[in-house]
């Protein structure tokens, strides 16, 4: 009983300096926020949580939705990359799908942190949200941080980041590894899933619409051994990026498809397309009337796409023979020369060309 009593008293005691030290902070905090002038206890408080990070054995990196106007691609980046390292059995996870076409994806919902390991290395993940405010007029609209949400003439935003941390003696593979990692394999899962695109020139300006064409090399109706061999030449092309920019050319490659309409021309660039996963860009020659008009077409163009110029021996005014069909004595009249150069086309020939 006396062994009880003493435990009973000893637990008021603890109680009791408790509550006075709680009581002693907040007696502290508020002199000090009454007679230490703002920007004194705003260093004050700066300085301590420096010696506090200073003193813990984990470092935190921030990445931002949006730096000012712009999104931060090293925050897609993570997204993307972070959506296949998910673990479904997290009590909380976002998941949308902004195409019927695409697999659901996966993510964190505010305040879930996850764990991913990167070369021995374990980087701990956190969403943090937080409510931003802006001025605004409309429904809606952002200052480039979060996504608005008007209330008349002002609006409320919500700014969004990725907090990693890690312990300290593993900073720099996060910086000089981990972070490039994350951009490498998240610019890999963009290229596999993302919708191709078919682009078509009119005037100085392209179109674009989704590039649906089953057409693949394993349904291609071609010959086994030239099947390899475009398939090989291809991945030659795509692996030796670096080597043409070493030896100073340009980084490209051109095909001349030759062979009557039907004979699968068309199916056999979709299926380059979808091999590759570039987008095609289909020039129509009879819509370029100045030089200056494929100039800025052909700049137009995005990297990593595929030129399809069709029907190229048909869009041509075939002046020089014209010329060597008059000097031959063979031209008898204009109408004549416009009969010879407009004459049905042969089997067609496109050029295909694949710019970096």
């Amino acid at each position: 009983m006396a062994t009880y009593d003493k435990a009973i008293e000893s637990y008021k005691k603890a109680v009791t300096t408790a509550a006075s030290l709680a009581a002693s902070a907040m007696l502290v905090r508020g002199v000090v926020n009454e007679l230490v002038p703002y920007e004194v206890r705003d260093l004050l408080f700066s300085g301590l949580g420096y010696l506090r990070s200073r003193m813990s054995s984990r470092h935190t990196v921030v990445i931002e939705e949006t730096e000012g106007w712009t999104s931060n691609q090293l925050y897609d980046a993570a997204r993307t990359y972070l959506a296949t390292r998910i673990n479904t059995d997290m009590q909380r996870l976002r998941v949308s799908r902004v195409d019927e076409g695409k697999s659901l994806m996966f993510s964190m919902e505010e305040g879930e942190e996850m764990a991913d390991v990167h070369a021995g290395a374990e980087f701990r993940w956190r969403l943090v949200c937080r409510d931003g405010a802006g001025n605004g007029v409309g429904n809606g609209g952002g200052n480039g941080h979060g996504h608005g949400h008007a209330r008349g003439g002002s609006y409320r935003v919500e700014v969004r980041s990725f907090e990693m941390s890690f312990h300290r003696r593993h900073k720099e593979k996060a910086i000089a590894s981990y972070l490039p990692h994350i951009l490498a394999e998240a610019k890999k899962i963009k290229d596999q899933d993302r919708t191709l695109k078919i682009y078509m020139n009119e005037g100085e300006s392209w179109f674009a619409i989704d590039l649906h064409h089953p057409s693949t090399f394993t349904t291609l109706a071609m010959d086994r051994k030239m099947k390899r061999a475009v398939m090989d030449d291809l991945e030659r092309f795509v692996r030796r990026k670096e080597y043409y920019r070493r030896i100073g050319k340009a980084w490209k490659r051109g095909y001349l498809l030759y062979g009557p309409p039907g004979t699968g021309k068309s199916s056999l660039i979709a299926a380059m397309a979808n091999y590759l996963k570039f987008d095609v860009y289909d020039l129509e020659l009879t819509e370029v009337n100045w030089n200056s008009t494929l100039r800025r077409l052909l700049i137009g163009m995005t990297n990593r796409s595929i030129l399809v110029i069709e029907d190229i021996d048909c869009s041509l005014d075939l002046q020089q023979r014209a010329d060597e069909a008059q000097d031959a004595g063979t031209k008898s009249n204009p109408s004549e020369d416009k009969v010879t150069t407009n004459k049905p086309c042969p089997p067609v020939v496109s050029f295909l060309y694949v710019p970096n």
